[in-house]
């Protein structure tokens, strides 16, 4: 079932897909476990679906929040999709989270959001990676390019694998990219990284104007496409120091 349950999710547009009993997230910070949110929660699934390698090779802060936006409205239609099918399929029950917002915590003073669910911790407890210095996720076949998912079911499901962890034990390039020094112990400092992170445009568009920690990691592409050393160029986004040339 569980193989069934991730190809559907797969053929509805996700490039990975991974599963979690949900005894996994015994350890859930008090008020984001799965439990939490549903009590008859018993297995989670997680699934990615990767940006386009070229978006963190442009320099377009504009193009690169539109389809970072976008990717994220797809990653919903990804979820609430399968979960239906799933429903009709097996007869059980569904929760589509969120992927990104709405979420109910904020803390004004450290400009730290938290969604319903952590999705990067979700998908470290699916199999589909590990997290990075940056606090990224990384994902050893799409790097940290990848926008996550989840949904969570009533069905007791056989948990996948845990990731290797492909984070390069020495490098600190994402910390160093960052020009905000926000970045320290696998953390972001929120009230440094969001005023330098986004922007708006004169029409009042939203734009990225930074991706530093993102674009600096040699496994940014995953593990494949950084035994080869690189073959991608890097290009600054609004010239920012990480890849001025």
């Amino acid at each position: 079932m569980r193989d069934l349950i991730k190809s559907i999710v797969l053929a509805e547009g996700a490039d990975v897909c991974g599963v979690s009993h949900v005894d996994r997230f015994e350890d859930s910070p008090e008020g984001f476990s799965p439990l939490d949110l549903w009590a008859d929660c018993r297995s989670v699934v997680a699934f990615g679906a990767a940006l386009p390698k070229g978006l963190s090779l442009v320099d377009s802060s504009l193009i690169y929040e539109h389809f970072n936006c976008d990717i994220c409205e797809m990653v919903d239609r990804i979820c609430i999709t399968s979960a239906k099918k799933i429903e009709r399929e097996w007869g059980c029950l569904a929760v589509p989270i969120p992927c990104d917002g709405p979420y109910d915590y904020w803390d004004e003073k450290t400009k730290t959001g938290k969604g319903l669910l952590s999705m990067r911790h979700t998908a470290v407890k699916c199999g589909l990676g590990t997290i990075g210095k940056s606090s990224l996720l990384i994902n050893p076949e799409y790097g940290n390019m990848i926008i996550i998912g989840a949904f969570l079911l009533n069905i007791p499901l056989e948990s996948d694998p845990l990731c290797e962890d492909i984070c390069l034990p020495n490098c600190s390039k994402c910390i160093d990219a960052c020009s905000a020094h926000a970045i320290a112990e696998r953390q972001v400092d929120q009230a440094l990284c969001r005023p330098n992170a986004f922007g708006t445009t004169k029409r009042g568009f939203a734009t990225i104007e930074c991706n530093s920690c993102r674009v600096a990691c040699p496994m940014r592409f995953g593990k494949a496409v950084q035994r080869a050393a690189h073959p991608f160029p890097r290009v600054s986004m609004k010239g920012l120091a990480f890849g001025k040339r």
